[in-house]
């Protein structure tokens, strides 16, 4: 593809070679559309294959109900997406690349092998049948004076005049993949509606003694649940250095990311033994220890020990450890408090960006007709499982036929 400045070609440009830009690239091109794809990285899907390795979690196998209101307030606004393209689409769109998927016991589904590469591997090979072009190293450096997007290339820069173009540039979250937030300068000159970007699916600062962030950072907290602001779940978590993280804490970092920045900092409480009653908990700690220590008596009553037990020491005040009863309770809801969110680079996925009321059904940006925008750059999160990929395949999909019924229309032009 000739690449000359302020060339005119009659073919659409995907910006981002991820789930969500490669779906549209996928959408477009089946109905007959060329379809250009630009990357910055120097090849395509690099965050996709980072999720890999931790076995791919492509989807989850919940009821479709349940499985929507896990977007939260975007919960509505997704719901199109999601209907026309949801977990059993997306299992059955794998099959047909020659991947079959099994649901885990936790309700996950991954692939069979567990791997990321096959299934892009099988992917890129179907878009390049279809006629998709790739062209790596291509970074999107905004619009020019006269509307063309500009691309710096390893050639130097240049720029092209698609019909239409659709942006799937992620988040600001890992940097070094791809996902840098560089777009919003541009997107906010344009008069897109933006709403912050946040971290999302983040660890938190709590401020451990020096002693505990020694002994205990990097050790898993597992059969453990958490509660706070109407939010409570089982699951597993990890001290850190700084603070703590783990799919647990990620399920809740919208709740305790919200309230940091309405109060200046959260606090959770952390049930240590889901699995009993306050009664019992209470029972055991005033069984006579005799000569043992408190430490040794936990862990032979309550097989509390390790980091568990660590915490206990660390949160809780002396005057209540010696107390059966107000130790119970402390076991049963320790207050921890969290003071930041990690770093937003850090973070699994971000929350903010191009906010739905500022685009069409089809996910056309209302300021910028021609230009269309899916995956993590939209205005929506989800907790880890699953969702946050779902989510960028539908909306990709969703952005690839709101272009395609946009030029059907005669629409044509940037």
């Amino acid at each position: 593809m000739n690449l000359a400045p302020n060339a005119s070609e009659n073919f659409v440009a995907v910006i981002g070679g991820g789930p969500a830009g490669l779906m549209a690239a996928e959408t477009l091109a089946a109905v007959g559309q060329r379809v250009q794809v630009f990357d910055a990285m120097p090849s395509v899907g690099r965050k996709f294959l980072l999720a890999g390795k931790g076995g791919l979690n492509l989807t989850h196998g919940e009821a479709p109900a349940l499985f929507g209101q896990r977007y939260l307030e975007r919960s509505r606004l997704l719901a199109t997406s999601l209907a026309s393209f949801g977990p059993q689409a997306l299992r059955d769109w794998a099959q047909a690349l020659g991947v079959d998927t099994f649901v885990g016991s936790s309700g996950r589904v991954f692939p069979k092998d567990l791997k990321a590469a096959p299934l892009l591997r099988a992917w890129l090979h179907r878009l390049r049948g279809q006629g998709v072009g790739f062209h790596m190293r291509h970074r999107w450096l905004g619009w020019d004076a006269q509307g063309a997007l500009r691309l710096a290339t390893p050639e130097g820069e240049r720029c092209i005049e698609p019909v239409a173009t659709v942006l799937a540039l992620g988040g600001a979250s890992w940097q070094r993949l791809g996902s840098d937030g560089a777009w919003w300068p541009w997107l906010q000159a344009a008069g897109a509606d933006l709403a912050p970007l946040r971290p999302s699916n983040c660890g938190f600062d709590v401020g451990w003694t020096a002693h505990f962030a020694q002994r205990h950072a990097g050790q898993p907290l597992k059969g453990v649940a958490l509660r706070c602001e109407g939010f409570e779940q089982r699951g597993e978590a990890v001290v850190t250095a700084t603070g703590i993280e783990g799919s647990l804490v990620y399920a809740a970092s919208s709740h305790l990311r919200e309230a940091i920045a309405r109060d200046g900092q959260a606090r959770f409480h952390l049930d240590l033994l889901p699995a009993r009653d306050l009664a019992w908990v209470q029972r055991e700690l005033a069984h006579p220890r005799g000569p043992r220590s408190l430490s040794t008596h936990m862990k032979t009553r309550l097989k509390i020990d390790g980091v568990k037990a660590g915490l206990v020491w660390e949160c809780v005040p002396r005057e209540d450890q010696a107390d059966p009863a107000r130790l119970a309770a402390a076991i049963k809801a320790l207050p921890i408090t969290v003071k930041a969110a990690r770093p937003i680079d850090e973070a699994i996925s971000t929350a903010g960006g191009v906010r739905f009321e500022g685009l069409d059904e089809g996910l056309m940006l209302r300021a910028r007709p021609g230009v269309f925008c899916a995956g993590e750059m939209l205005d929506w999160e989800a907790p880890t499982g699953g969702y946050l990929l779902t989510a960028c395949f539908a909306t990709g999909r969703q952005a690839g036929l709101g272009a395609a019924a946009w030029l059907g229309a005669g629409q044509g032009g940037r």
